[in-house]
């Protein structure tokens, strides 16, 4: 692929967008088969309390939640991880990230658009990486969408943190919602049952075809591009026995419906396995909502959580499903497949706050009932990270002896971003894509590097 530099040289104009396609189809050959699911912890998850845990640190920081071994010597985790304990040798810690965004809307701008700005956005002014490799790697010929979220990350509150941007809403996610261990559940308009329904959708699809004179060669906006993608898109959903296939959780056993859980978030990740043996390539599923307590999500200051209360409430839940999605990638033979990784978009303060609670609930005491909590820090915080032809079985970087600062191996949120996108065959330094003129446009304007121990082998 073009070195950035020489391309610079050159000049926009110097990039044919044929040679575009040509770069795209070398990276889709490369890549074909990877996959990635990423799970998020919106509100982000304590650090110390889990993956990061201070056993020596002062009272005011340390984690009620003792340190446990792992099968991994000199790996330790919190008590409340246990099935993570076990299977340690199957991922790999990242505990030195580290971004600029405080609040919620700019830390997750800063982890799934690579936007630097510290300060809130209503909402996103780049694309946010699933929907760029969605982009990327698309390809008319898919039966199902390339991108599906399973609870999507969409929003925080009134802000937007995931959108399309330059690129079009044609390569958002096909957004999976509702409970899937719900025995009602399931997914509109896949598949449809009936062959004669099908016989006449595409009858109508081609009629509509002969009559539509629109010359697209006057398209400059790129919105009759995105509606020709969605329509594409949607008649294979619509046509597709092997789409409907893909979206049954009752075509798994009761005893793998049960290792994840018979909860709303096992049941998400189990589906999310299903979908990559489908052929899609990224997922995302928020672990959100009820299960996390009375807000319905990590944001555990003193105002919303008793953390630890929260924690205790939570982690069984999360720690079953996020296990069982791991151990079934590699016994299935996916794990040089799929890379899988869990994080949120920052950790909390190590030193712990005590406030009054705004109201009673699940993990929370009653209104003015003061309780602990920890507050926003995207300073030091960790993410998870297994399959894909990783290195597992380890921890890459450092906090210091609080957990306040990362002090070795330091990683942004675009070499976060830089090592999904290598996953995916897609060279964030110097790779490029077109704007709605045909322009070729950077990927990324000022790209992260991989994470060599995450950049797998497969």
């Amino acid at each position: 692929m073009m070195e950035r530099r020489e391309f610079m040289r050159l000049g926009l104009a110097g990039l044919s967008l044929p040679s575009i396609l040509r770069l795209r189809a070398e990276m889709k050959a490369k890549a074909k088969g990877r996959a990635v699911i990423l799970v998020w912890l919106r509100g982000g998850c304590s650090h110390l309390d889990t993956y990061d845990p201070k056993p020596e640190a002062p009272r005011e920081y340390r984690s009620p939640y003792g340190p446990i071994s792992t099968n991994v010597p000199g790996l330790q985790l919190t008590e409340l991880l246990p099935r993570h304990s076990k299977i340690a040798d199957k991922f790999t810690l990242l505990r030195s990230m580290v971004h600029s965004g405080g609040g919620h809307p700019s830390g997750s701008l800063q982890m799934l658009t690579g936007d630097t700005d510290s300060k809130d956005k209503p909402k996103p002014i780049h694309p946010d990486w699933m929907s760029l490799a969605n982009y990327l790697r698309r390809s008319p010929d898919r039966k199902l969408p390339n991108y599906i979220g399973v609870n999507a990350i969409t929003r925080y509150d009134s802000f937007i943190i995931t959108g399309q941007s330059k690129i079009g809403e044609a390569y958002g996610p096909f957004m999976v919602k509702g409970d899937p261990n719900a025995p009602s559940f399931e997914v509109p308009n896949i598949g449809l049952k009936d062959d004669s329904a099908v016989n006449r959708l595409q009858g109508r699809v081609t009629l509509k075809a002969s009559l539509d004179n629109l010359d697209r060669a006057t398209d400059i906006s790129g919105s009759i591009r995105s509606f020709d993608d969605y329509e594409a898109q949607a008649m294979q959903m619509l046509t597709s026995a092997s789409a409907r296939r893909a979206f049954d959780l009752s075509r798994e056993s009761d005893k793998t419906r049960d290792r994840y859980g018979r909860n709303r978030w096992g049941q998400q990740l189990l589906l999310a396995r299903r979908l990559v043996e489908a052929g899609v390539e990224i997922i995302t599923s928020e672990l959100s909502g009820p299960l996390c307590g009375r807000v319905s999500n990590w944001d555990d200051h003193a105002v919303n959580h008793h953390i630890f209360d929260a924690l205790k409430f939570r982690m069984p839940t999360y720690d079953q499903a996020v296990t069982a999605l791991i151990e079934d990638i590699y016994q299935r033979g996916l794990d040089k497949q799929v890379l899988v990784c869990v994080s949120g978009e920052f950790g909390r303060t190590p030193r712990i706050s005590r406030v009054a609670s705004s109201g009673g609930g699940v993990a929370s005491g009653k209104k003015g009932t003061v309780q602990p909590g920890r507050d926003h820090w995207p300073r030091a915080f960790t993410n998870l990270w297994a399959g894909g032809g990783i290195e597992t079985g380890g921890i890459i970087g450092s906090s210091d002896k609080r957990g306040e600062d990362s002090i070795t191996r330091r990683t942004g949120a675009r070499d976060f971003m830089a090592t999904l996108y290598h996953h995916l065959g897609i060279d964030a330094a110097n790779g490029f894509m077109e704007d709605f003129q045909g322009n070729p446009v950077p990927i990324m304007p000022s790209p992260g590097k991989p994470v060599p121990e995450l950049m797998g082998k497969a």
